[in-house]
């Protein structure tokens, strides 16, 4: 296979991942923008003669409740819908803080390097030698329950990942001849940083966001699990996952269904990552 045709097939495939990823993503978009329109129910009001009924394809369902309902007779599709406004909240707003507060600093470090250099490295080996999650739930549970809290858990863990690899790829954007040129016909530094380097860092840096907001989806998930994240009133994938396992062998689906849509939207998120490194990369479309 010639080098040309290669290229095109692998543009090609890296735009259906961007198109499939994307759709999925604006779907979820546009479910938790018009949750409280596409909703067939109110996803608090409970009926108790109506516990753990089955969804549409299984015997002996209502046609009320076209995905069942959970322990206390709530819709589970409506409070799947509310779900994906807490799950996209958190994954775009914490992922786009964390990326920001790493972002600059791995700039800031990779370019001037000296002790700046030398104290955010050492920074992010500390920050890194403690487990993700566990270091989310003791900071949820500092700080306190809520969705605020969630946010700041996941951008003060997660700051670090990007800090890293943008700090790596400064490096060595730094040692290009183009950074030579622009230092010898006087560009200032910041100047150098923010319209030099940044644009050649871009590329991996909107990969890592993406990747992101699939992480920030999970731990949100996780912490609703352990009731940490959003009062337990309020709809949230990982809370009815929480709700479901216990009756998993009778009613599989209270459990199953959220599960599905945070696999669905991980996996949209990272196809879109995926998509956008190889095609906006110069480097991958040769």
């Amino acid at each position: 296979m010639s080098e040309p045709t290669q290229s095109r097939r692998v543009h090609q495939s890296s735009l259906i991942r961007v198109w499939l990823g994307g759709i999925v993503i604006g779907l979820f978009f546009l479910i938790a923008v018009f949750a409280p329109w596409i909703a067939p129910h109110d996803p608090l009001k409970q009926d108790l003669f109506s516990g753990l009924m089955a969804p549409f394809w299984l015997d002996n369902h209502d046609p009320a409740f076209l995905l069942g309902t959970d322990s206390l007779g709530r819709d589970v599709l409506s409070r799947l819908i509310y779900g994906t406004q807490v799950a996209l909240i958190v994954a775009f707003i914490a992922a786009s803080l964390a990326a920001l507060l790493g972002t600059v600093l791995g700039l800031l470090a990779g370019y001037y390097g000296g002790w700046l250099d030398t104290v955010v490295s050492r920074l992010v080996e500390i920050w890194m030698a403690f487990p993700p999650v566990l270091l989310s739930i003791v900071l949820v549970a500092v700080i306190g329950t809520g969705l605020h809290s969630v946010v700041i858990a996941i951008v003060i863990i997660d700051w670090t990942r990007f800090c890293r690899v943008v700090r790596a790829e400064t490096l060595v954007q730094r040692e290009q001849e183009y950074i030579s040129s622009a230092v010898s016909i006087g560009f200032e530094r910041w100047t150098i940083l923010w319209r030099e380097i940044l644009p050649n860092v871009l590329p991996l840096l909107v990969t890592l966001l993406t990747l992101e907001m699939g992480i920030a989806v999970i731990v949100e998930a996780i912490l609703s699990f352990v009731g940490l994240s959003v009062s337990s009133d309020q709809a949230t994938w990982g809370g009815l996952i929480q709700e479901g396992r216990q009756y998993v062998h009778s009613a599989w689906w209270v459990m199953s269904l959220p599960m599905i849509c945070i696999i669905i939207a991980v996996l949209a998120f990272n196809a879109l990552g995926d998509g956008l490194r190889a095609i906006l990369d110069p480097v991958m479309r040769r």
